[in-house]
């Protein structure tokens, strides 16, 4: 497969951008513990995005792993999980927040210390989504991709320390056109003391495209519907 794009997203970096329907775009942890925060949002009407309660009923899941779909708030799939070496990324812990990185890692400022300040998710998705003609009104629920957090017999959520390696990667194939936003920042969860500092690579390629006996299509008859409804969006467009 021919390469189309790549980046390395170093601690605390974000990125946005558009990429079409058709592609796969592969993730990799370049050291241990790696976490990445991720939303996606139709590309020809930016009401339509990523929904986290959605995705989980349909697929009477709590967390994603390869052959699970993330579905929009239209009853269409985004993006499929085609590969991945780890088997859980958690849908359910959100993203950092200014208070929570200062009160967990300490206050740090740009001035100070400049690219190594200690950013945090929801800072860093505010700013891509108005450099797309969104606002903080557009945030919803993210993905973190390379963690993985679980449900007690109580209640409370639990992080699995270690559960990332370096070298772990996870693989998404785009269903449809979209603005993809990530955050390299870690999960709120996390209970390491130190900022974590791992990059992670992206890159992406063309896919081929998706057919009937697709392991994404046929996960649940709810995914299959959902590309259905994809299918037929794209088809009324002429595409």
């Amino acid at each position: 497969m021919k390469k189309i794009w790549s980046k390395t997203l170093r601690p605390g970096e974000k990125w946005s951008g558009n990429i079409g329907r058709g592609k796969y775009i592969h993730f990799k942890a370049l050291g241990d513990d790696a976490n990445v925060s991720m939303l996606m949002y139709n590309m020809l009407d930016t009401s339509e995005r990523y929904n986290m309660p959605d995705t989980l009923k349909a697929q009477f899941i709590s967390s994603l792993t390869k052959g699970n779909v993330l579905m929009s708030d239209n009853g269409r799939v985004l993006a499929s999980i085609v590969e991945d070496s780890l088997g859980w990324h958690d849908t359910i812990s959100g993203y950092t927040t200014r208070l929570l990185t200062d009160e967990k890692y300490g206050k740090t400022t740009y001035q100070e210390m400049r690219n190594d300040w200690h950013r945090c998710g929801e800072e860093n998705f505010k700013m891509e989504l108005v450099r797309n003609n969104m606002s903080a009104r557009d945030l919803v629920p993210c993905v973190n991709l390379f963690s993985k957090v679980y449900i007690e017999e109580d209640g409370s959520m639990h992080f699995e320390e270690g559960h990332c390696k370096e070298g772990a990667t996870v693989t998404l194939r785009t269903e449809m056109d979209m603005i993809f936003i990530v955050s390299n920042t870690p999960n709120p969860l996390d209970p390491a003391k130190e900022f974590p500092s791992v990059p992670v690579s992206i890159e992406v390629y063309d896919a081929p495209e998706v057919d009937l006996t697709d392991e994404c299509v046929n996960y649940r008859p709810e995914n299959y519907r959902a590309f259905e409804n994809t299918w037929e969006y794209y088809n009324l467009l002429g595409r």
